[in-house]
């Protein structure tokens, strides 16, 4: 319980300001975006105000894509048959690769890529029915906790975006960033994502 509700959802925010810090541009347009409509919420950035941050939805589902927090999905097989020319005998326990779906050039343009804009428009989405993309795996055990977990990376991010600006440290350039991945249950970064943060939005006054 602790680790599929909180490991998860740090990871995917980490692993968002990783891609965002090696791509400029899509972070300095995120982060227009969600000043823009903070200045109309003086400065505030509510839950109820999360639908309207449209690009950074298309940034957390690339995150998403390349990074998904669980990268194997098990799966007990009900009854026997025929997988890919392969017997799968009733019982057997199988893994569904989510992390090489949403890295298979089959289905993906330019896969390995950070493009958010690729989602732009597309109804491809991660509650379990496209199965090139299942950060959350599918069917009658996908996470029970997609609507908790999605709420906390878009408000966490859209306050690191808003309140901030961010900077590698010791004169980093983006290209430069590790961005390996540890071997475990959820794949979190290798090394610690390490960030100079510079206080940019003054904090809504208390009302």
């Amino acid at each position: 319980m602790f680790v599929a509700g909180t490991e998860t959802t740090s990871t995917v925010v980490e692993w968002a300001m990783s891609e965002l810090m090696r791509n400029p541009e899509i972070m300095e347009r995120a982060q227009k975006e969600v000043r823009e409509l903070a200045a109309q919420r003086r400065n505030r950035l509510e839950e109820s105000d999360i639908s309207e941050l449209n690009y950074m939805k298309l940034i957390i589902n690339e995150t998403l894509r390349l990074h998904p927090p669980v990268p194997l999905v098990p799966r007990l097989c009900r009854e026997t048959c025929e997988v890919m020319g392969y017997r799968i005998d009733a019982g057997t326990r199988v893994f569904v690769n989510a992390w090489a779906n949403g890295r298979d050039e089959r289905y993906w343009d330019d896969a390995e890529s950070f493009k958010p804009e690729r989602f732009q428009g597309s109804a491809m989405d991660f509650k379990g029915v496209d199965f090139e993309y299942l950060p959350f795996g599918a069917g009658r055990r996908i996470c029970p906790g997609i609507g908790f977990g999605m709420a906390t990376v878009e408000l966490a991010l859209g306050h690191l975006l808003l309140h901030f600006d961010w900077e590698l440290p010791h004169g980093m350039r983006p290209e430069e960033l590790d961005m390996c991945e540890a071997t475990s249950l959820i794949v979190a970064r290798k090394t610690e994502l390490k960030l100079i943060a510079t206080g940019r939005v003054p904090l809504p006054a208390a009302t």
